[in-house]
C-alpha cells in the first residue's frame, strides 16, 4: 500500500480518511437521490409541462451526458487529480438542477438535464476512485458496501421525498433539493482532501470522446423516435444507424492507436473485469426501465397517488442498502462470483414478478418485484467495483474504475432511450387501433392519466382505453429487464471464483 500512497501522491499528514469519506458520502447522495426523485415527480411534470412523447428524454438527455463524460473524469483525475475534477463536477451539476427548476417547457428541461449530466459524469467514478486510493484492500469491500448503501438510502428517501414535494409544493424542488447538498459536500472536500499532484503532460482523447458522442447520440434519437416519428425504414432511421455504426467502428480505431485512450481495452482482458462491465451494461437497462416507467404505471393505470408511486420504487432502494452492506461481508467469505451469482438470481426474481403484475395486483406486488431487483443490484454492484479496483495497479484504478461507470451509464442510456421507443411504439400501435373514432387520442393524451383531475375530465371509453395501451406498453418494458436479467445471470456464471483478501 505504501507503493500506492506514493503513486498518489497523497500527503499522508494532511488526510482526514472520516471527513473526506463524509463529504464524498454526501456527493453521492446527491448525484444518486437525483434519479428516483425525478421519477417520481416526472408525472406531474408532464402534466405541468405537457409533452408525453418527450418523457424519455428527460432521462436520456441526462444519462447521454452521464455517459459519454465518465470516462473523460476518469481519466482527467488520473492527470489531475481527484479533487479538482470532482468539485468541477459537482458546480456544473449544481448550475444545471438550478436551472432544472426554472423550465417553462419539456425542451428547455431537457437541454438543462444535458448540463446536470455533464456535471453527474464526475460524481460516481471519481468518489469510487477516492476511496480506492486511501483505504486498503481488506478495508475497501467494506467502505464501497457505505458507498452502495448511500445509493440506496437516498433512493429510499428520493421517492417519498419526491411524491411529498410534488403534492404538498412543487415539483421544481426536486431540482433545488440538490443546492444546499452539492455545496455541504464541496466544502467538505475542499477542506480535507489534499492532494499534491505531480502535473505530467498528457493527451486527452478528445477525437475518441467526439466519435463516441456522436455514436451514442445518433443511436439514442434512433431508438426514441423510430416506429413512431420515423417508420423503421424510413430514410432517417437507415442514415442514424449507419451514422451509429459507422462513429463506433471508428471509436475502436481510435481507441487502439491513441496514446492516451479513452477506453483502454487492454484492461478488458481480465475476465473478471470484462463480466462485470458487461453485467453493468445489462443491469443499468434493468435499472432505467424500473426507475422510469413503474411510477408512470402505479399512477396511470392503478391510479395511486405520486407519494405511493413512490414507494414502489422505495422498495427497490430497500432492497438495494441492505444487499450492498451483506455484500461486503460475503465478498470475504464466500468470494465474487458467488456474491455475485445470489445477485443475479434476485434479479430474475424481481423481474419475473413484474412480468406477472397485473393492474389489480395493487402496489403492494410492484413493490416486492422492485425490492428483490434492489437486493440483486446491491449484491452485483458492490462486489464489481472492488473487484476492480482490486485487479489493476494504482495507475489505472481512475480509468478502470470509470469504465465499469461508463458501462452502466451506458447501458442507462441506451435503456431510456430504448425501452422509452418501444413503449411509445407500442401505445403509438395500440391507440391507433382501439381509440374512439374522432375522440382526437394521441401518446400525449397519456398526459391526462397522470393527474387525477384530468382523468376524471376523460370519458370513461378513453380513460379504458389509454390504460390498456399504458398496461401492455409497460407489460412489454418488464419482459425485457426480464431477458436483461437473464442475461447478466448467464454472463455471471462465467466468472472465475475469486475471495477478497
Amino acid at each position: 500500500m505504501g507503493h500506492a500512497m506514493d503513486s498518489a501522491n497523497v500527503q499522508n499528514k494532511k488526510l482526514k480518511r472520516p471527513f473526506i469519506l463524509a463529504a464524498i458520502m454526501l456527493a453521492m447522495f446527491m448525484n444518486a437521490i437525483e434519479g428516483t426523485i425525478v421519477s417520481t415527480a416526472m408525472p406531474a411534470i408532464v402534466s405541468d409541462l405537457g409533452g408525453f412523447s418527450l418523457y424519455s428524454w428527460v432521462f436520456s438527455g441526462y444519462l447521454l451526458m452521464n455517459a459519454v463524460t465518465v470516462l473523460i473524469y476518469g481519466k482527467l483525475s488520473d492527470i489531475l487529480g481527484r479533487k479538482p475534477v470532482l468539485l468541477f463536477g459537482i458546480v456544473v451539476f449544481l448550475i444545471g438542477s438550478l436551472l432544472c427548476g426554472f423550465a417553462n417547457s419539456m425542451t428547455e428541461l431537457i437541454i438543462y438535464r444535458f448540463v446536470q449530466g455533464f456535471g453527474a459524469g464526475a460524481v460516481a467514478p471519481v468518489a469510487s476512485t477516492i476511496i480506492g486510493d486511501i483505504y486498503k484492500n481488506e478495508e475497501r469491500a467494506r467502505v464501497q458496501g457505505y458507498l452502495s448503501s448511500v445509493w440506496g438510502i437516498s433512493a429510499v428517501m428520493g421517492p417519498a421525498l419526491g411524491g411529498l414535494l410534488v403534492e404538498s409544493l412543487t415539483w421544481k424542488l426536486v431540482f433545488w433539493v440538490n443546492i444546499p447538498l452539492g455545496v455541504l459536500s464541496f466544502i467538505g472536500i475542499w477542506l480535507f482532501l489534499h492532494e499534491n499532484i505531480e502535473k505530467k503532460k498528457r493527451d486527452i482523447d478528445y477525437l475518441g470522446a467526439t466519435l463516441l458522442t456522436l455514436s451514442i447520440s445518433t443511436l439514442m434519437v434512433l431508438l426514441v423516435e423510430g416506429g413512431v416519428k420515423w417508420s423503421w425504414t424510413s430514410a432517417p432511421v437507415i442514415s442514424l444507424a449507419l451514422v451509429a455504426i459507422i462513429t463506433f467502428i471508428l471509436f475502436i480505431l481510435q481507441e487502439k492507436k491513441a496514446s492516451e485512450p479513452m477506453m483502454p481495452f487492454e484492461i478488458w482482458q481480465e475476465r473478471s473485469i470484462l463480466i462485470a462491465n458487461l453485467v453493468s451494461l445489462t443491469t443499468g437497462v434493468m435499472m432505467i426501465g424500473l426507475s422510469s416507467f413503474l411510477p408512470t404505471f402505479v399512477q396511470g393505470v392503478m391510479e395511486r397517488s405520486p407519494t405511493v408511486a413512490g414507494f414502489t420504487l422505495t422498495a427497490m432502494s430497500i432492497g438495494w442498502p441492505i444487499a450492498s452492506m451483506v455484500s461486503g461481508k460475503l465478498l470475504l467469505k464466500i468470494g465474487f462470483k458467488s456474491t455475485s451469482l445470489l445477485g443475479g438470481c434476485s434479479l430474475i426474481l424481481g423481474s419475473l414478478i413484474l412480468v406477472w403484475m397485473k393492474p389489480e395486483a395493487g402496489p403492494i406486488i410492484a413493490a416486492m418485484g422492485s425490492f428483490f431487483v434492489g437486493v440483486g443490484m446491491g449484491l452485483t454492484s458492490t462486489s464489481f467495483i472492488v473487484v476492480i479496483q482490486k485487479t489493476v495497479s494504482w495507475e489505472r484504478r481512475g480509468i478502470a474504475t470509470a469504465s465499469n461507470m461508463f458501462m452502466r451509464n451506458l447501458g442507462n442510456t441506451v435503456g431510456a432511450a430504448l425501452l422509452g421507443g418501444i413503449m411509445n411504439m407500442r401505445l403509438h400501435a395500440y391507440l391507433n387501433e382501439h381509440a374512439p373514432a374522432g375522440s382526437g387520442v394521441t401518446i400525449d393524451t397519456a398526459n391526462k392519466l397522470l393527474n387525477s383531475e384530468e382523468r376524471t375530465s376523460l370519458p370513461e371509453n378513453v380513460v379504458n382505453v389509454l390504460q390498456e395501451g399504458l398496461t401492455l406498453s409497460l407489460q412489454t418494458i418488464y419482459l425485457i429487464v426480464l431477458v436483461f436479467s437473464v442475461i447478466s445471470f448467464l454472463f455471471l456464471t462465467r466468472l472465475r471464483k475469486n475471495k477478497v483478501e
